[in-house]
């Protein structure tokens, strides 16, 4: 998948507070590995199928694997 980096920032700061622990604890991760796919700079113990390029609207982002913006996705829904 395809998005942009803001896009990706956008959805990010509209879950709750704690959503990145939740998503950790949903998926068996560490919170920083959730933390550097939303374009977080913090040392992890793993690395996610993510990858940054520069360019407009914050550049583009390559998601090798959805699983954490689904859970994302699907507690933003949650809120609704």
């Amino acid at each position: 998948m395809i998005i942009t980096f803001n896009e990706l920032r956008r959805i990010k700061d509209k879950l709750p507070s704690g959503s990145s622990q939740r998503i950790a604890d949903e998926l068996g991760l560490d919170v920083e590995t959730v933390r550097n796919y939303f374009g977080g700079s913090h040392i992890a113990k793993e690395c996610v199928g993510v990858h940054f390029e520069p360019g407009p609207d914050g550049g583009v982002v390559t998601l090798d694997d959805t699983v954490i913006l689904d859970v994302a996705m699907r507690i933003l829904s949650e809120q609704k």
